[in-house]
Parts: C-alpha cells; sequence; structure tokens
C-alpha cells in the first residue's frame, strides 16, 4: 500500500512539472456544418505555448454530455530556444445550437512576476443563427505572439489582432472571474489597456528575469440590437457594446507572456531595436490565399548597431518560415479544404542581436482571407525551361491575345505559339521573358506572371482582372545520385514545379572525350597503371558561367566522408603524380585522367567523389577564378557584394575494379567492378544559384544579390 501511494504521488509530480511551463494560450471557433441527426460540428482551435513542444491544454464541455471531439490534429507552429506554441484542432459535434462553455485549467506557469501560477482558459460558444447575417455566429479571430519583449526604457504599444468575420465590435479586457478566466485578474503595473481598441500600452517598469503573466479576454458585441435563433426555436436577444450590462456573442481566452528587459541605449526603432521596411506588411492588411496554393509573406527588417537574428510567428497549423538571399524572412502558408471562407491572422517580431543582448522588433498581425480557386493552371519545370498552362475556360473573360509574360518583347515569350483552343501556354528558357530569381538557404527560385493588358506598349495596368504568378523551385545543395522531374498540378496564384538541373560525371575510351562509354557496357574494368579517363559536366541554360571542380577523392564506398579516403585533387591542385588535367574549350566542362589502382587490403573496389561549383565566368572575385590554392599562395580577400558563386555539391562515380588476372595474385578475386553508373543529374541548384542569376543579375542588380558562402571568407 506505501509503495502504491509513493507511486501515485511520484506521478502527481511528474504532471504537475510538465505542466510547470506554461507561457499562455488562445482558442477560437468555427461553424462547420449540421448533421443529419441534428447535431452540429465546430472546429475548435486551441493554441499552447510551453517550454517545450510536448504539452498542451485538455479542454472539456462545461455541460457534460453536449459535446464530444470526433476528429483530433496537432501541429507545431513556432519552437525556439524558449518557447513553443502548438495548435490542436478538434472537430466538435454539439447536440443542439445554443450557448455552451469549453474549459481548460491546471497549474502552472513559469515563474511570473505578477504571482500568476495556475492557469484558466474559458470559452463561450454561440452557434445561434443571427438575424442580421441569417447565419450562424462566429467567433472573433485573435492572435499574438506569445513571448514578447520590451526593454525597460522603451514605451510600447501592441495592437492585438482582435477581427470578427460578422463585423461586431471586438473587445479586449482583463480576466475578471477568479477560477474561471484568470488566477490574479488584474492587469500587471507598469502596463495600460485600451479595451475597445484592443492596444496594449507598456509605459515603465523595473526589469526583471521573470515574464508578465497576462491573462486576457477577448469577446464580440453587435453594433446593433439583434437576436440569435437555435434549432429548438427559442431567442436571446444581444444588445449593443455601449448599453448597460452587455452580454457577449462569444468569449475566447487570449493569454500571453511580456518579458520586461534591461534599458536598452536607444528607443529608436531602427538602431538597436528592428525597425519593420518594405516590403513588410502594415500592421492589420489583409491578405488573400487561395485554397491549395502556398501564399507567402515578405517580412524585412533592418537595424544599424547589431544584426537582424530571427523571426518568430503564430498562426495556423502548418505554417512555416524561412530566410531568402535579400535578407528577408519568408512566410509561408497553404490553405486546405476545410479553410474556405475562413479568416487567420498571423502574427510575427523580429529579433536583432547586438553583442550578446537580443531587442525585439514591434509586432505586426495581417488577416489572411482564404478564397476558392479562380484560374487553373499547371506548370512543369526542366532543367532548362519552364512550360505554364492555364485553362482558358477559367478566365472567360480574357483573350489570349491580351496575356503576356512579365517581359515579352523576345519572340520565345510569347503566349501564341504554343496555345491551343483550351489552353494558354508558355514554353521559356528559365533566364528570359522578366523571369525574377530568388533564393535562400536550401533552394532557387524562377518567378514569372501571366497578366493581361490592353496595349503591347503598356508597362502599367489599371485592369488586374487575371494575375496568374508561377515559379520553378530547385535544390541547392546535397548529394545527388539520381536525377528527376517533377511538377505540382493545379497551381494558380503560386504553381511550383521542381526539376533538375545537371552534372554529368562519365568515363571515356581516351583523351580525346569524343564518345563516352555506353552503359550497357558497363562494369568497367581497367589494369593497374591504365589511364581512366573523366569528365565532369554542368548542364545551364545561363551562359557565362564556369564549372570549377574543387577537389576529388577516391573512397572503397560510396561516402566521401569515409575514413579510409585518397586525395586526387585538393583546393583546385594537383595532390596524385598521375593526375593530368586535359584543356576544354567548354568552361562547363572538366576533363582529367589517372592511372588506374586499387586500395591496400581486402576492399575489392573504388568510388570517386568530386566537390564542384559554379561562378560567374571571367569574375575574379570568385573561388573558380583563384583556381590552385595550396599552404603558399597568398591569401586573396574578396569584396563580399561582388561574389556570384554556388554552393559547393557533390558528384560521385562508381564502383571500379581492376581486370582479374592469373598472372597478377594481388590482382586476382579483387576489384569486383560493378560501375554503377550513379548518374548524377540533380539540380545543383546553388550550382546555378549563382549561375542562373547571372543574366538577370546585371539587368535587376537591385532585385536579386548573390552573397559568397561564409567559410570561403578569408
Amino acid at each position: 500500500m506505501a509503495s502504491t501511494t509513493v507511486l501515485l504521488l511520484q506521478l502527481v509530480l511528474v504532471s504537475l512539472a510538465s505542466a510547470s511551463h506554461h507561457y499562455g494560450g488562445m482558442a477560437t471557433y468555427t461553424y462547420k456544418g449540421r448533421n443529419t441527426d441534428g447535431s452540429f460540428n465546430v472546429d475548435f482551435r486551441r493554441r499552447s505555448t510551453y517550454s517545450g513542444c510536448s504539452s498542451h491544454h485538455s479542454w472539456y464541455c462545461v455541460v457534460s454530455g453536449h459535446c464530444a471531439p470526433f476528429t483530433y490534429e496537432k501541429g507545431t507552429i513556432e519552437s525556439n530556444s524558449i518557447w513553443c506554441e502548438t495548435e490542436l484542432l478538434s472537430t466538435i459535434k454539439v447536440v443542439n445550437d445554443k450557448p455552451f462553455n469549453m474549459r481548460a485549467h491546471s497549474c502552472c506557469w513559469v515563474n511570473t512576476r505578477n504571482l500568476v501560477s495556475n492557469w484558466y482558459l474559458l470559452t463561450l460558444i454561440d452557434l445561434g443563427m443571427r438575424s442580421d447575417t441569417r447565419e450562424p455566429n462566429r467567433s472573433p479571430d485573435v492572435s499574438i505572439i506569445p513571448y514578447l519583449r520590451i526593454p525597460q526604457n522603451c514605451p510600447r504599444t501592441y495592437k492585438l489582432m482582435a477581427f470578427d468575420p460578422d463585423g461586431d465590435r471586438v473587445r479586449c479586457r482583463y480576466g475578471n472571474i477568479p477560477t474561471h478566466e484568470c488566477h490574479q485578474c488584474s492587469l500587471p503595473g507598469g502596463f495600460t489597456l485600451d479595451q475597445d481598441s484592443c492596444m496594449l500600452h507598456y509605459n515603465s517598469t523595473t526589469h526583471h528575469s521573470s515574464v508578465f503573466g497576462f491573462e486576457m479576454v477577448v469577446e464580440d458585441f453587435p453594433k446593433n440590437h439583434i437576436s440569435l435563433t437555435y434549432s429548438d426555436r427559442s431567442r436571446r436577444s444581444v444588445t449593443p457594446l455601449n448599453l448597460i450590462h452587455p452580454v457577449p456573442l462569444s468569449k475566447l481566452p487570449l493569454q500571453f507572456s511580456v518579458r520586461v528587459e534591461s534599458s536598452a541605449p536607444s528607443c529608436q526603432e531602427g538602431v538597436y531595436l528592428p525597425q519593420f521596411i518594405n516590403p513588410t506588411p502594415a500592421n492589420g492588411a489583409r491578405v488573400q490565399a487561395v485554397l491549395n496554393k502556398e501564399m507567402e509573406i515578405i517580412v524585412k527588417a533592418q537595424v544599424s548597431m547589431g544584426r537582424i537574428q530571427a523571426i518568430h510567428v503564430s498562426g495556423p497549423m502548418n505554417i512555416s518560415k524561412h530566410t531568402n538571399a535579400h535578407n528577408e524572412f519568408v512566410i509561408k502558408w497553404t490553405p486546405l479544404h476545410n479553410d474556405l471562407g475562413d479568416h487567420y491572422p498571423i502574427c510575427f517580431v523580429v529579433d536583432a542581436l547586438h553583442q550578446s543582448r537580443v531587442y525585439q522588433s514591434e509586432m505586426r498581425c495581417v488577416l489572411v482571407d482564404i478564397t476558392a480557386t479562380q484560374v487553373k493552371s499547371h506548370v512543369i519545370c526542366t532543367e532548362t525551361t519552364m512550360t505554364v498552362m492555364v485553362e482558358k475556360a477559367s478566365f472567360p473573360r480574357l483573350h489570349q491575345d491580351h496575356l503576356r509574360l512579365s517581359d515579352p518583347t523576345n519572340t520565345v515569350c510569347s503566349l501564341q505559339t504554343h496555345s491551343n483552343s483550351t489552353h494558354v501556354i508558355g514554353v521559356f528558357p528559365l533566364n528570359a521573358c522578366g523571369t525574377q530569381v530568388e533564393e535562400d538557404n536550401d533552394f532557387l527560385y524562377f518567378k514569372n506572371e501571366i497578366t493581361p493588358f490592353d496595349n503591347t506598349a503598356d508597362v502599367i495596368t489599371r485592369k488586374h482582372l487575371l494575375e496568374v504568378q508561377f515559379y520553378c523551385q530547385y535544390p541547392k545543395r546535397g548529394n545527388v545520385t539520381q536525377g528527376f522531374l517533377a511538377h505540382r498540378t493545379n497551381v494558380t496564384v503560386w504553381d511550383k514545379g521542381f526539376g533538375t538541373f545537371t552534372y554529368q560525371f562519365e568515363f571515356y575510351p581516351d583523351n580525346q572525350f569524343h564518345t563516352m562509354i555506353d552503359p550497357i557496357s558497363y562494369p568497367l574494368e581497367y589494369d593497374l597503371g591504365s589511364r581512366i579517363y573523366m569528365q565532369i559536366e554542368a548542364t545551364s541554360s545561363v551562359s557565362n558561367t564556369e564549372l570549377f571542380v574543387e577537389s576529388c577523392k577516391a573512397s572503397p564506398y560510396d561516402n566521401p566522408n569515409y575514413s579510409q579516403t585518397y586525395s586526387i585533387i585538393e583546393n583546385g591542385c594537383k595532390v596524385d603524380p598521375t593526375v593530368v588535367i586535359h584543356p576544354s574549350s567548354d568552361v562547363k566542362e572538366f576533363q582529367f585522367s589517372i592511372e588506374a589502382f586499387k586500395f591496400i587490403g581486402l576492399h575489392d573496389q573504388v568510388y570517386i567523389s568530386c566537390s564542384l561549383m559554379m561562378c560567374e565566368a571571367g569574375n575574379s572575385n570568385t573561388r573558380c577564378s583563384q583556381g590552385c590554392i595550396n599552404s603558399t599562395s597568398p591569401a586573396k580577400r574578396r569584396k563580399r557584394e561582388a561574389i556570384i558563386q554556388s554552393a559547393h555539391h557533390f558528384v560521385s562515380q562508381g564502383p571500379l575494379r581492376l581486370h582479374r588476372s592469373a598472372e597478377s595474385p594481388e590482382a586476382t578475386g579483387t576489384w569486383n567492378l560493378n560501375l554503377n553508373l550513379v548518374f548524377i543529374v540533380g539540380c545543383l541548384l546553388a550550382a546555378v544559384g549563382m549561375v542562373c542569376g547571372v543574366a538577370l543579375y546585371k539587368a535587376k542588380v537591385s532585385k536579386v544579390k548573390y552573397q559568397p558562402l561564409p567559410h570561403l571568407e578569408n
């Protein structure tokens, strides 16, 4: 019995410990239709913020038996070194459409300055039919960054995102019902709250390592008297907010944490505190997204002291973020079928780092409206071209003669050449027709669009009847051992396809390099000391680029990082004494040869792997132009902004083996040549990253700027 008691106590302590890292939470709901049995479906979304991603709030229906979840989905919105916000989506089946409460409560918050310990979250859901809209009542849409940071000496105002799809007035108040809406139930000192405008003002207080825990409530009220009618024919009247003791239509919890830190040397935005600049959307901006189409929000900030470090985002499940080549943050999200007609707020802040101190920007929020697909299109990407096809039936008011790509001046950019009776079709090179080149850490993007025009000489339009934006996306780095061509279909706003550029690693019978050895003749076998002729070729539609092979090494396994390797070329220099580099008139080809060898021991095969990159031809500031760099070569300092070059990529070929010979005991049973032609076709995007941007880089340098790789700096 004693051991059972101890075990129960341990379980209780573990439970409390797992819940003792609470930073905040919120909830919203959406009516999703009526079932044949008379019950109603409600999407109930709730977000939980803890110090880790494994915990979440446990909600329950206050009226027993009134509702039960029958679908469930969980996703991570934001995870960083301090906090993690997750979202749970349940479609709840409720027995009727009358008002009811959902509730969650437990212990404990993180250590808070205002002594908030237990957390209480309460939601009022009312699905009654409104007399003004003739539709079921909908809740406000709310969001906030759950962990905010403020320097002690810098007053700041946060405009909380609170939008109501029914057009109701939204009020943000502090919780005032103990053990239901709040624990401490009083606004922390140093802050004021304008309830009607949902603005939270920070004025002044002392700094502290602990956070303030905020326990707020968001409510909506009609602008005029309305009534709600329920399925049992009962009604309730709802009064506007300006009357005495108004009763809200809905009630949502909004809890979050704010940390007041030590003073900043300056409170001016853009010095230490990040300042948002173009093209960052304004706070409260409306953004349109289309079902099953990936949307983008570009965020950019600057500081003169320190550097921009990170972005934090709160939004719908499966939202993502990355950094592009313009030092901008890109927030991406794809709405799905169940999101049609809904509205989703997305909030973000940016951190800057100066020495060891983090400074946070203001918070901005945008509202994303989800609409249905309007134009049906399809895009295919290859290593040299983009093909876009748009169904004419999806835009009957426009004729193909009045549609064009971004820059139609080249005849290859005409949409008339390939179009037919059912589709407008464009087939054009990646580096033509006004295609924009952008990149992030992982991908290179070639973007273009089809837009309407009245006169071929027009450069602007005010008749924005159609805009089909699309892009091809290519991976920039990685070890590629097979090629692929793939595409995503039926994309309208951002049509995206996947394709490959090609590195081709082949063997040749002699130093003429005229005809490669046919793969059907494999496996290939060599005698010890005989010469092996190899060529690496880069395929790209972009001119003025060159291939550079920085290193090659041999390994008994197809792994360039295997512990036992033999260097053939290092830092652009020949290491193996038998290496011969054969001159080629094509700067995108590298031809070389070595004498055949084997690894000592039981290894019977050899793989050859090379690290290579692409550069702008003739640019003296690239790694390619430096050639061989050995320990005695003088260091060359390069200007960062001038370098146009890709990341490193690896291609490999093999295995190779020796001819079996009775006169050569060492060769007997060795080199089981199974020359797997690991056909390296993989768009080593980056390789063309700098490359594919070259043509556009010169014409649009303000939009496409490539930077050198950090490990290449001196």
